[in-house]
């Protein structure tokens, strides 16, 4: 096994996508991270799972627990052989599997202070009120990080404490901005103009600093200095022309206090810590929907109440939330552990590496929204009772209806990626097509070596092989209830004769779990059409969003779309680049560094940068790397031998005679880092750079503007709150503010739900009857007697219907 630390190799095959989010550095600092999970039922194995895929030194998993039934509901790594086995150690080898770089190992013992300090980041989850404060006054006053996470049924939390000076490199993940210059004043308060293409994006407290300035120099390299004004530029050598602009990521400190000095309170802090209190006093959660242990909670919640003081307490207990809590707070939900698993994870990655802004101190959640629309509804004890079954922490929650109609579902899912896999995991926690129902996921791609660090299904064994057949097989183990087919097939017209009428009318429903936009609005389609619930979601890197679509009720996903993507006018890339991304095509002009314009301005100023030629040299470095690249693509497209031998490519190339050069199309770039492609793509970018004087760039950021970042954490908590817009629609909701779209930024960290935009409404006809895209009329052109409709009758329907 390879094994991360100080000196280990960053395996950019496997992790690629996500460096892309996190960047080399905090990789190289969360593979130096030893992580502790202690508690390993769903949420603590959904964190396990998250961290493992991330890439941090080692972790080890902790619990002293045997496995339940309950467990089973969101516990993916444990089978119903293992009931009665402690979970750390039977799903310390199923943790092991998903990345070889990570050392998992299980411990079932104390966790006692020695211990804990063998780690940087300790995660509890299960845990009592007293170890949580034991653990985080020792976290505290060692330094070590420390994130609790729990969650109860419907509702979660999430604390995080990562010592008294935390250092963070980057708040908001998002690239430095950077802007061309037109004019810089001489002046105390030296006043930059930047170039009025666009808006240049800085805000007041950016720190920034410039290069490429001609004439006042002295502003060259100089440090980060914060903006407003610059700094006193009277002193400065005259402006003459040019100069980029660039903001700078400045470490940031913060603080954090220790457990037991939170000022915080909410309905739901004063909630679970009555929680904790019902459990010390009867060494167990309040039973399912029981009226008496509601009552007791809620007076365990006042006396709780009671005894803060000041800002810490709540003015006015919620007994209705209050309630609802103790109803459903036995409850083990997969979707709810997938949200608070995910957004713990990314905690833990953020205490390693000090990668984003982490969580300040607490965030709670509820979807209350899941239970019965009507208002009073109450479920029965026998109804929510245990059953000695897989779904038993389910049904402590929505009883065994819901189970039932989970079962015959027919959900047709599309795509086997990152979202896909996810999604199957959760449909088979919550028993989705688990009876006569049916699972279809359909997948044309095959596995590869980047898909490992976020598709959890899939092995390094499974590499080249189908993913919806390998991901189907997968979710059988986790749950062999679950009916699931497999497809190969890509959806599209050329797909219909598959994907036809009697196939859409048979499902209940649809989840998209595609990478591209045609897709996705060419499945909105077919659902308008057949009149079919959609769960669409996404992400990129650690922004995340769901949108719900229901028949009669929301808008479809294509009815809003994003405004266009900036694009770089083709004059630019072609004659006048002025940034590394405008390289990557050949300049197909050149002027002379004299060229005036017909006003007989210098033609090379602004934006416009001048090129020179560059003289071939075999000691240069960058240009023996574009040839040795070119030379091995060559090779290959001819199956002759490669070589990277420079001193011998030095000695051919001091003989050869190039001959000229016709350039072919239809040559197909593929997604591998190791065949020289991305190698001649940096090279001949980079040369054209120099070419400019512009600087240039390593392959990683080259490459980053082309790929989709992407990373485990933003996924799960994407399809938690998409597997609970699932069970919405199971049950039947009506009200559009039963639904929840959702929008998040786990960098910021920034979350966001809204109700979905209801369908427009247009009136049509003389009595001017509502119409909305999901309307039409059904006309049946067989008449009861057999004959077929004519053209006169087929328009006096239309005529009826319409007034």
């Amino acid at each position: 096994m390879a094994k991360n630390g100080n000196d280990a190799e960053i395996d950019e095959g496997l992790y690629s996508r996500q460096l892309y989010v996190l960047g080399h550095e905090a990789m190289k600092r969360m593979q130096n991270s030893n992580v502790l999970v202690s508690g390993m039922r769903g949420l603590g194995v959904e964190i396990a799972k998250n961290v493992i895929l991330g890439g941090v030194r080692s972790v080890t998993v902790h619990d002293h627990g045997v496995a339940e039934w309950r467990d089973l509901s969101s516990q993916f790594y444990l089978r119903e052989e293992d009931l009665g086995k402690n979970r750390a150690e039977v799903s310390q080898p199923r943790l092991a599997e998903l990345n070889s770089y990570v050392p998992v190992t299980a411990y079932t013992g104390a966790l006692a202070d020695d211990y804990l300090t063998k780690f940087q980041v300790v995660v509890l989850t299960n845990s009592t009120l007293e170890e949580q404060q034991q653990v985080g006054d020792l976290c505290h006053s060692k330094g070590i990080k420390l994130v609790v996470a729990d969650t109860r049924g419907l509702f979660g939390q999430l604390f995080c404490d990562f010592g008294e000076e935390m250092i963070v490199f980057d708040t908001n993940g998002e690239q430095p901005l950077s802007a061309m210059i037109s004019m810089i004043t001489k002046d105390n308060q030296g006043v930059v103009t930047c170039l009025d293409e666009a808006r240049h994006g800085f805000e007041s407290g950016d720190f920034v600093t410039f290069t490429e300035v001609q004439g006042m120099t002295e502003l060259n390299g100089c440090q980060p200095v914060e903006i407003k004004v610059i700094c006193d530029t009277a002193g400065f050598t005259d402006y003459v022309r040019g100069g980029i602009v660039s903001q700078v990521k400045m470490p940031k400190k913060i603080a954090f206090v220790n457990f037991a000095k939170f000022d915080r309170p909410g309905q739901l802090h004063v909630g679970f810590q009555a929680i904790h209190a019902f459990q010390k006093k009867h060494n167990h959660l309040p039973a399912p929907w029981s009226q008496t242990d509601g009552d007791e909670l809620l007076t365990l919640a006042k006396e709780v109440n009671s005894a803060q003081t000041g800002s810490a307490k709540v003015e006015q207990l919620d007994e209705a939330l209050i309630k609802k809590l103790s109803f459903v707070g036995a409850g083990d939900l997969a979707p709810v552990n997938a949200f608070i698993g995910g957004l713990a994870a990314q905690e833990v990655m953020k205490a390693c590496t000090g990668k984003f802004m982490p969580i300040m101190q607490w965030l709670y959640f509820d979807a209350l929204e899941c239970l019965a629309e009507e208002e009073g509804v109450i479920l029965t004890e026998e109804e929510c009772a245990p059953r000695n079954c897989r779904y038993d922490g389910q049904i402590a929650v929505f009883g065994t209806k819901l189970q039932d109609m989970l079962g015959k579902q027919r959900y047709f899912l599309v795509g086997a990626g990152a979202i896909g896999c996810e999604l199957l995991k959760n449909f088979a926690m919550i028993g989705l097509a688990g009876g006569e129902g049916e699972v279809i996921v359909t997948d044309m791609d095959t596995i590869e070596k980047s898909n490992l660090n976020r598709q959890f299904l899939f092995r390094p064994s499974d590499v080249t092989k189908m993913k919806s057949d390998t991901a189907a097989a997968a979710v059988k183990q986790m749950n062999p209830s679950i009916r699931i087919t497999g497809h190969q097939n890509r959806v599209g017209p050329d797909t219909e004769r598959v994907y036809h009428d009697d196939f859409f009318e048979s499902l209940h429903g649809v989840a998209n779990a595609l990478d591209n936009v045609d897709a996705r609005m060419y499945m909105d389609r077919r659902c308008v059409y057949y009149r079919k619930p959609l769960l669409e979601s996404g992400t990129l890197g650690t922004k995340g969003n769901v949108q719900v679509v229901i028949p009669f009720l929301t808008e479809s996903y294509s009815s809003s779309q994003d405004p266009p993507e900036k694009s770089i006018p083709i004059c630019t890339l072609k004659n006048f680049p002025n940034a590394i991304e405008h390289t990557l095509q050949v300049s197909r002009r050149m002027r002379v560094h004299s060229s005036l314009t017909s006003s007989g301005a210098p033609f090379w100023s602004g934006p416009k940068r001048c090129p020179h030629p560059l003289e071939f040299s075999t000691s240069n470095e960058l240009h023996m790397d574009y040839i040795v690249a070119a030379a091995n693509l060559f090779a290959q497209t001819y199956g002759v031998q490669g070589s990277t031998d420079r001193a011998g490519v030095v000695k051919i190339l001091q003989e050869v005679k190039v001959p000229t050069f016709t350039p072919r199309s239809g040559v197909k770039i593929h997604d591998d880092d190791t065949n020289f492609h991305m190698d001649f793509i940096v090279a001949s970018s980079n040369l054209r750079a120099e070419n400019y004087d512009i600087p240039p760039t390593d392959r990683h950021k080259l490459i980053a503007g082309k790929i989709i970042p992407a990373i485990a954490t933003t996924t799960a908590a994407v399809v938690g709150l998409v597997c609970l817009e699932l069970i919405k629609i199971v049950q039947g909701h009506k009200k559009l503010e039963s639904f929840k779209n959702g929008f998040m930024n786990l960098a910021l960290p920034f979350f966001a739900f809204s109700e979905p935009i209801a369908a427009p409404k247009h009136k049509v006809g003389a009595c001017f009857i509502d119409w909305t895209l999901w309307d039409r009329f059904e006309v049946t052109g067989l008449q009861p007697s057999g004959e077929e409709m004519t053209l006169r009758q087929f328009l006096d329907y239309f005529k009826v219907r319409s007034h």
